[in-house]
């Protein structure tokens, strides 16, 4: 994530923030400029920038920032979309009769945009199902049913569909699932973002002269998912299985493996952005200890190298442990990125890296829940 700063008086100001508190102009995230912009209104009911940009283009509020206070995009007037490029991409919201959920909506909806907002800076393909049924994309957040666990909502992707169980939204039962999966690392957008990776699997992989590398650093995904997905959970990850996968789950299935190695290329890829936006960097007083000079940002126009990424990630999550450890915290980073998965991670940057932003999204894969 960049810093952002309010184009109006240019204090600082963070992605989720709807006005700014030093000059009181409303703000809003504007997509197409890449910029948390200071927003007036017009006697025409749209909203002009104020300061950079000027009134040269306007715009108009996301409809779930307008009324429901959800959002904190906007939209160009130019475009007849009443939501913002994130918005519409969410194809069922949670049932509001329930006065909870509201919170959870905008939870969902806080860690999506973090989510888009990379995929946009990455420049990978976003199309809705309703422009493109087969190969689009949409989520749905549901809640699980009074009926009992047999109909229990599973958080998971099904060609292009991203369904969302929203009790992921609240800490306390997440942290409970995250106990009970033995997990060390459960969050909302680290769910997006596992997700996510299954539909740009479909997306990039199937077909594509890239397939057989996927097969040779993953494993054949043509094994049966749900035979591998039932062994794992009556049997566990093998043993030893930290050096050759990111995590326990990643051992199930060659596509679980390539959704969980994709979520964390996106961990890497936000927090290398942010550390460069904030102009970190670390020079110890030994020559033995980790050392970083302040990573390239942002994203855009120009990526680091992957090697670069990787040059910085160690010394970047060894701070980050440390002081968590300080604070009385876990690891803000519990893994260990063996060979293996650093050659997997290099595949996906390779894979974003090489695809022709002119060609359209390939035909859908195999769709599969999980």
């Amino acid at each position: 994530m960049r810093s952002f700063h309010c184009t109006h008086c240019q204090h600082l100001v963070f992605f989720e923030n709807v006005r700014c508190l030093n000059c009181d102009h409303a703000l809003a995230y504007l997509p197409d400029q890449r910029v948390m912009a200071a927003l007036q209104k017009g006697p025409d009911e749209l909203w002009r920038v104020e300061g950079q940009g000027g009134a040269e283009q306007s715009y108009h509020l996301c409809v779930n920032y307008e009324r429901e206070s959800i959002c904190n995009w906007a939209v160009p007037a130019s475009e007849p979309e009443t939501l913002c490029t994130s918005c519409r991409l969410t194809r069922v919201i949670p049932n509001l009769a329930n006065p909870d959920n509201k919170a959870a909506w905008y939870r969902l909806e806080l860690a999506k945009r973090r989510l888009i907002y990379t995929l946009l800076d990455l420049e990978l393909p976003l199309v809705r199902k309703r422009e493109a049924n087969d190969t689009g994309l949409a989520f749905e957040f549901l809640e699980d049913p009074t009926s009992g666990d047999r109909n229990r909502v599973l958080t998971g992707h099904d060609n292009g569909l991203i369904t969302i169980n929203i009790a992921e939204a609240d800490d306390v039962r997440r942290e409970q699932q995250r106990q009970q999966q033995h997990e060390p690392y459960r969050t909302l957008l680290g769910h997006f973002r596992h997700e996510i990776g299954h539909y740009y699997w479909d997306r990039l992989i199937p077909g594509s002269s890239r397939e057989d590398e996927f097969r040779k650093l993953f494993g054949d995904e043509r094994t049966d998912y749900s035979q591998a997905l039932a062994r794992h959970y009556a049997s566990g990850p093998p043993a030893g299985w930290e050096n050759d996968f990111i995590s326990a789950y990643a051992t199930s299935h060659p596509w679980e493996d390539w959704a969980e190695t994709w979520a964390h290329f996106l961990h890497m890829t936000d927090a290398l952005e942010t550390a460069g936006a904030a102009g970190m960097s670390l020079r110890p007083a030994r020559a033995d200890e980790p050392s970083m000079a302040t990573p390239p940002a942002p994203l855009v126009p120009a990526r680091p190298t992957f090697d670069r990424m990787i040059a910085d990630w160690i010394p970047l999550t060894y701070v980050l442990n440390n002081l968590n450890r300080g604070l009385g915290l876990p690891d803000g980073y519990p893994f260990v990125l063996s060979s293996p998965v650093i050659a997997k991670l290099r595949f996906i940057y390779d894979t974003i890296g090489t695809l022709d932003k002119s060609r359209a999204i390939p035909a859908a894969g195999q769709p599969r829940a999980a």
